[in-house]
């Protein structure tokens, strides 16, 4: 069983995650869980989430997938979750990032030797750490080696690209998981025929 953690801290992006997590744990070859600095966080949209691990918890797991969902607390300062993203990123082990997680990225000089992306370049111009800034890119999302990275509006697109970073099923199925929710039911019905039918 492959395992994906969705780390979020409070005052999370409820809905950069939500179509990442409902395809990967309806898989039966992954399971989704949650973990934080804290047992329990608040979205944007006031969903309390009850997490399953601390960050402590997860610093030795085996994890297939970390996801770093965007918010409004990621001006923390932590040297674990620097460290274990650090050594994820040096050990080709996959990691998405979106929005806000993308600022704690470039403020940490974690994208340091990737092409990437995130809400606006110019909210990093103080960050000492980030070193690259002619690896940015003005797209929605960027998928460079084990690296994703997105801005906050592209949840669908950043999907998308993680999808096919997994592999988790060949990349004409994964544009129609995500069409589906980007084209709308009718334009898709007319476009690949009726997913339900």
């Amino acid at each position: 069983m492959k395992k994906v953690i969705f780390f979020m801290l409070n005052d999370y992006a409820d809905w950069e995650g939500a179509y990442l997590s409902s395809q990967l744990n309806q898989n039966q070859e992954w399971t989704v869980k949650t973990a934080s600095t804290q047992k329990e966080v608040t979205s944007i949209g006031g969903f309390k989430t009850l997490v399953d691990y601390q960050l402590n918890d997860i610093l030795n797991q085996e994890v297939d997938l970390l996801v770093l969902i965007g918010g409004n607390s990621w001006s923390l300062e932590n040297a674990e979750l620097k460290k274990l993203i650090a050594e994820r990123l040096a050990n080709n082990e996959p990691v998405a990032a979106i929005c806000g997680a993308v600022d704690y990225l470039a403020k940490n000089g974690l994208l340091t030797g990737y092409k990437h992306t995130g809400n606006a370049q110019y909210l990093w111009k103080d960050y000492a750490e980030y070193k690259n800034p002619t690896d940015f890119q003005m797209e929605q999302v960027v998928s460079d080696k084990n690296l994703v990275t997105s801005n906050g509006t592209a949840a669908l697109e950043f999907t998308n690209l993680v999808l096919k970073k997994i592999q988790f099923t060949s990349n004409s199925e994964v544009d129609k998981i995500t069409d589906l929710h980007k084209l709308g039911f009718y334009q898709y019905c007319d476009k690949y025929g009726n997913p339900f039918a």
